[in-house]
């Protein structure tokens, strides 16, 4: 596995299963063309890109590079680093058909191609660094009552509109999405302070 420090954008969930076999690390993805539409989506990036920079890694066909220019003129040239997949041309196996251009995605590719693509990219390997304290896991959004519980999907809306996070973030999602803007003992504090009258 290789540890990466920024978020890496990739376009949809299948693109996001493979990286999760590669990488350590944060994967958020775009729900392809919808980036283009969901502010508080492309907010969250914004601040992920403040936070720990962003890598976007995403098909080499013309849907891809619509995607990632659009982040490209959304994110400081300087927060932003690119990886690139090589135009390998066939069928991924869950498809009946190849994609219009005929080139493989993300999610088809061979694994040695996109650990090439992260190499040249230069992303930065977090193995060095110390570990921060605890980190947020699923069970504390379960035990601060943002899931599995009674009102719990209002709670999250509340708890991610506070935060200025997208509404439709995944509660799988939330803990990598946390664990990059805040400690544990500021997501008790804020969750504290949000339901202390609850």
């Amino acid at each position: 596995m290789i540890k990466v420090k920024e978020a890496v954008i990739v376009e949809g969930k299948y693109d996001k299963i493979k990286l999760s076999s590669i990488i350590d690390g944060l994967i958020i993805e775009t729900r392809g063309f919808r980036i283009f539409r969901d502010k508080e989506q492309m907010e969250m990036i914004r601040r992920l890109a403040d936070k720990r920079g962003i890598l976007v890694l995403t098909d080499s066909d013309s849907a891809g590079f619509l995607i990632r220019n659009y982040l490209s003129g959304a994110v400081s040239p300087d927060k932003i680093k690119h990886a690139y997949i090589p135009d390998i041309f066939g069928k991924e196996g869950r498809k009946d058909k190849p994609s219009k251009e005929g080139k493989l995605g993300v999610e088809g590719v061979p694994v040695q191609a996109i650990v090439d693509a992260l190499r040249r990219a230069g992303v930065t390997c977090s193995e060095d660094e110390a570990p921060a304290g605890r980190k947020i896991a699923k069970t504390d959004l379960y035990l601060a009552g943002l899931s599995g519980g009674e009102n719990s999907a209002q709670k999250r809306r509340t708890f991610l509109k506070e935060l200025a996070l997208p509404e439709h973030l995944a509660v799988n999602s939330m803990v990598g999405v946390l664990n990059s803007i805040m400690s544990y003992d500021e997501f008790c504090s804020f969750i504290d302070k949000l339901f202390k009258n609850a």
